[in-house]
């Protein structure tokens, strides 16, 4: 009979997959020995694949640039890392090799760019977005950075009184663009996203406050939907609706020629995962080639803010399974040695699932069971797959220690989480380790942080613990 690990795995998926292979008894991630890092660094561990980020930034740039070229379409092309889905300098690093741009979402990041610009890996040629809601210190910064000549900053007009706030500090003219508040899908509790112009208005807007404004230049029309880029109808009737307003814009205003199409490209997120992002893309390009030749306006730029697939599936973290308690006759807890709450807050807060699968022990026989975390509080539990309502594991053996791996978590975790701050019953950030590989395919660690102290914990709460 097929009671092992590794038969459930490869009867249920195709297996091994592009990052995901078997040595004997011990899964691999990108070549990378689990098990090696575990015996060398322990658990409970976060780790950072740093070539990741580079594959995912070049696997874009070529899909749309295929794309283009299938479709004749004379537009460019511009990738902008949104900063929000992970802000460490490690990922800034990484993604930055690429010739790249930036979003931004509040008042730090512009300190974060200004930091990038200072150490050389962006420069006045890159694109800065400055998105989200604005007020004081993130005007006071957008202002400072175009001031000092960055003129490629286009802060992004998401109400009526960002226009005027912006004007009284930046010296001289500068670029702006508008966001397009997207009615959302009929499942959200709000029709229309609270972010940006209402569709309806922002021609309006434009003749009344940006038109015979000498020191306003518009250059871009932002569009983005909470659910992603999706091949559903709700999603193509709403890239519809956009570039019908980038058309009857573009023909009032001469100097717009971006359409920025935000985030929203799906990670993989199962071992059962299908998304053909070519396709997507494609049928993008397309749809705006095709509606701009109809209406006899030039097409525009394209710009994309990937950031979770940017950095997701970058990143992982690995338990131990401490202990296992029998509740009832049917329901079986495995105890990591860290918390839910603390290291994946998105599995306890949107209900998110991340590519779970055992480390170690896949030739034994399994087993079906709930993973449990160290807290006290009843939401710190992780009870099912994607693609299946339940999780199955090495059987639990307290004599024959099993470490599973959570994949593709290196989007919004650590600051959801609070990096470095405190966390829920006070359980510990993990150590935090980088992964890199030069060329040779030689694969260096590091480690980024040591796992919590007590000290550190006590100092944040006010403890004199000298």
């Amino acid at each position: 009979m097929n009671t092992k690990y590794s038969d459930l795995i490869n009867q249920t998926y195709y297996f091994p997959q592009e990052e995901f292979k078997l040595n004997k008894d011990n899964l691999q991630f990108h070549n990378i020995d689990l098990m090696k890092l575990v015996e060398q660094y322990g658990t409970p561990l976060k780790f950072t694949y740093l070539p990741q980020i580079s594959n995912n930034i070049n696997k874009a740039k070529s899909w749309f640039r295929k794309s283009m070229e299938k479709n004749k379409y004379d537009g460019k092309y511009f990738y902008c890392y949104c900063t929000k889905s992970s802000h460490f300098e490690f990922i800034m690093n990484e993604a930055f090799k690429n010739n790249i741009h930036v979003e931004t979402s509040s008042a730090f990041d512009i300190n974060i760019v200004e930091n990038l610009m200072a150490n050389g890996k962006i420069n006045k040629s890159t694109y800065v977005i400055c998105n989200g809601f604005k007020r004081d210190q993130y005007i006071e910064n957008i202002a400072r950075l175009i001031n000092n000549g960055h003129k490629n900053t286009i802060p992004i007009i998401d109400n009526y009184e960002e226009l005027d706030l912006l004007q009284a500090e930046i010296k001289g003219k500068f670029k702006i663009g508008i966001r397009i508040a997207a009615e959302e899908e009929p499942k959200f509790e709000f029709y229309t996203s609270r972010l940006g112009i209402g569709y309806k208005n922002i021609v309006n807007f434009y003749k009344k406050q940006i038109q015979d404004n000498e020191k306003l230049e518009l250059k871009m029309l932002h569009f983005f939907i909470n659910t992603g880029i999706n091949d559903t109808a709700y999603y193509w009737n709403e890239l519809v609706k956009c570039i019908k307003v980038y058309i009857a814009l573009k023909k009032e205003c001469p100097s717009l020629d971006g359409l920025n199409i935000g985030g929203g490209f799906p990670i993989k997120n199962s071992l059962a995962f299908e998304y053909d992002y070519q396709y997507m893309i494609d049928e993008i390009i397309n749809q705006i080639k095709i509606a701009c030749d109809e209406a006899e306006v030039d097409v525009p730029n394209i710009f994309t803010e990937f950031g979770s697939f940017t950095v997701g599936e970058s990143g992982g973290a690995i338990y131990q399974i401490l202990y296992q308690k029998q509740q009832n006759d049917r329901e079986k807890w495995n105890m990591i040695d860290s918390s839910f709450i603390t290291t994946l807050p998105d599995t306890w807060a949107i209900n998110k699932r991340f590519i779970m699968l055992a480390i170690n022990r896949w030739n034994e026989t399994y087993e079906r069971v709930l993973l449990g975390g160290l807290t006290c509080d009843s939401d710190d539990y992780y009870n099912s797959e994607q693609n299946m309502n339940a999780i199955y594991l090495p059987k639990y053996n307290k004599e024959k220690p099993l470490y599973i791996g959570f994949f593709n978590t290196g989007a919004y975790q650590e600051t959801i989480g609070g990096y470095g701050g405190l966390h829920h019953c006070l359980i510990p950030q993990p150590k935090h380790i980088l992964i890199d590989r030069d060329e040779n395919g030689i694969i260096a660690t590091e480690v980024f942080s040591e796992q919590q102290t007590s000290e550190d914990v006590l100092k944040i709460l006010g403890y004199n613990t000298k």
